[in-house]
């Protein structure tokens, strides 16, 4: 369900596997390959629904914005994974947050608000600053505004257009990490370096993998967490679980039931991809190593076509473009560096922003 690019790497990883696709999206974008059909239908179109299920083996979805009471409608009819308590909860910031705080997984402090005197009873709990975050629909920046001083409480309310939300505490981070792990349907589970992540405007724009400076026990304790929020939801496929790394530990920020922006780099970067170990997960299949060889980078391609032939002046450099067209802020495609170490990719990196840049 879905017919974005992480739609368009699944069926990639897919081929061979020597799976077939069927997806339904609204948009008429389908994804590329000998081995897809595509329904353009809306998901509140059940004749759609039922025509997509029918005849599949297993479902899955690619973004946690897609309604769950479509998804539910498919599961009625054929296994969907991951299953539909994680869409759910995904789809809700404070069911997330609630769900990390009833597994023990450290998270900032919050409070679920619905106007703007709760805003303000929150900040009394929270402090200044903070963020109000919409409950539902935010991702990449969007359905947020920060609090600095309560005299910006009504412009933020405004912001985030009077929705139901929460206020959180602002958090003091030294770096934002991720931590991509993977669970099959008999429980096994694997787990990708944790990854160094760098955002601006709230859109990530690069990350390195393995993140430097990780600590065994940093690792461990990470992979601790995922393991966790897997095991409460009886998840099966792919999971991102997003990190701050603060004095005090990790603390969560968020999840995402899907394969992650955060794991692009897999591709080329470790023995088995994130999105052939989420079709090995989801179809019943042994999961892959998660090992890689070296090091990797994966910069996104933000709002206009880049350069090709610079780019490929960079070595060890992989460039995917999505096909989409080109806008302000719209992920339009990602280029991957590998190297034997850390230095070397992150030299890469710079090269290629650079080669961006222009």
């Amino acid at each position: 369900m879905g017919a974005g690019q992480l739609g368009q790497m699944l069926a990639l990883a897919g081929r061979r596997l020597g799976f077939e696709f069927r997806f339904m999206s609204p948009e008429s974008n389908a994804p590329a390959g000998r081995n897809s059909e595509m329904i353009v239908a809306e998901y509140s179109n059940e004749a759609a629904l039922a025509h997509f299920a029918e005849g599949l083996d297993v479902a899955t979805y690619e973004f946690e914005s897609i309604p769950a009471e479509a998804v539910r409608f498919v599961a009625e009819r054929v296994p969907v994974f991951p299953p539909i308590v994680a869409i759910e909860t995904a789809q809700d910031r404070a069911l997330e947050k609630q769900c990390f705080e009833k597994l023990g997984i450290p998270t900032a402090p919050f409070v679920v608000v619905s106007g703007m005197n709760e805003v303000r009873q929150a900040l009394e709990k929270t402090g200044v600053p903070a963020v109000l975050k919409t409950r539902v629909l935010g991702y990449d920046g969007k359905g947020q505004a920060v609090i600095r001083r309560k005299d910006e409480i009504a412009n933020a309310w405004v912001a985030v257009k009077g929705a139901p939300s929460i206020v959180e505490s602002w958090v003091n981070f030294s770096r934002e990490l991720s931590i991509i792990g993977v669970r099959g349907r008999t429980g096994e589970t694997a787990f990708y370096p944790l990854v160094e992540n760098y955002h601006s405007e709230g859109i990530l724009r690069f990350s390195l993998a393995p993140a430097p400076n990780v600590s065994a026990e940093l690792q461990s304790l990470a992979e601790d967490y995922s393991r966790r929020l897997m095991a409460s939801l009886d998840y099966v496929g792919v999971i991102a679980l997003e990190l701050f790394q603060t004095e005090t530990g990790l603390l969560a920020n968020e999840m995402a039931p899907r394969v992650h922006n955060t794991g692009h780099w897999t591709i080329e970067g470790a023995d088995t991809s994130q999105f052939e170990n989420h079709l090995r997960a989801i179809a019943g299949l042994p999961l892959g190593s998660t090992e890689m060889g070296g090091a990797a980078g994966m910069v996104n391609v933000i709002g206009r076509e880049p350069d090709v032939e610079k780019l490929q002046s960079v070595e060890n450099v992989h460039i995917h473009m999505y096909g989409k067209v080109p806008r302000p802020k719209r992920k339009l495609g990602h280029i991957t560096v590998t190297g034997d170490d850390l230095a070397g990719v992150r030299n890469s990196v710079s090269q290629v922003r650079n080669a961006m840049s222009r």
